[in-house]
């Protein structure tokens, strides 16, 4: 099995979604202008945030906790990637090589894979065809800034353009969503 074209990304900053609790975080591919924005939960998103500003925690968090094992092991993690998007998932591998020299490819969500590579400061791959899917590229000369003011005021119809190719090319059956939680059933 040949391994796809993969390009390299880097985090380019983590923001509120618009609707929900969920955050998204938004990759900039190095070679080129275009972004990947990917849903993640509160606490992964807190996670990473952490690791982008290298803050020291008082304990290890889950993230800490599989890099400090891998190298007290004596692995080292070579890269992670986000390999795959099916049904609006993403999929991610961590790649560590182990002290034999062998690779291993460990299954993750794309978000933990991408919480321990801010911990372990390694580069983040995405499959070229994820991209060119789901890839957002800028309309507007003044993207980045335009991207730094959604931080500080509502977003304006004009800076909400540069996601509608993006929004209206999802495939989401709003009768297929669970809206409820289990503690609203109980």
């Amino acid at each position: 099995m040949s391994m796809p074209k993969m390009v390299e990304v880097v985090i380019e900053s983590i923001r509120a979604a618009f609707m929900g609790q969920q955050r998204l975080v938004l990759l900039r591919q190095v070679d080129d202008e275009r972004f990947l924005a990917i849903v993640i939960d509160p606490y992964i998103a807190e996670q990473i945030a952490f690791g982008l500003q290298d803050l020291e925690i008082e304990r290890p968090m889950s993230h800490d906790l599989l890099n400090q094992t891998i190298e007290q092991l004596r692995g080292k993690i070579l890269r992670v990637e986000v390999v795959e998007l099916k049904n609006q998932i993403y999929y991610g591998n961590i790649v560590i090589e182990t002290p034999s020299g062998e690779t291993l490819n460990i299954d993750s969500r794309s978000s933990d894979a991408l919480a321990l590579a801010v911990r372990s400061k390694v580069p983040i791959l995405v499959a070229q065809k994820i991209m060119d899917e789901a890839g957002i590229e800028p309309q507007e000369e003044n993207f980045e800034e335009d991207l730094e003011d959604l931080d500080s005021e509502p977003p304006s119809e004009e800076h909400l353009s540069i996601f509608q190719d993006f929004i209206e090319n999802l495939d989401i059956d709003p009768d297929e969503l669970d809206t409820t939680s289990e503690e609203d059933e109980q």
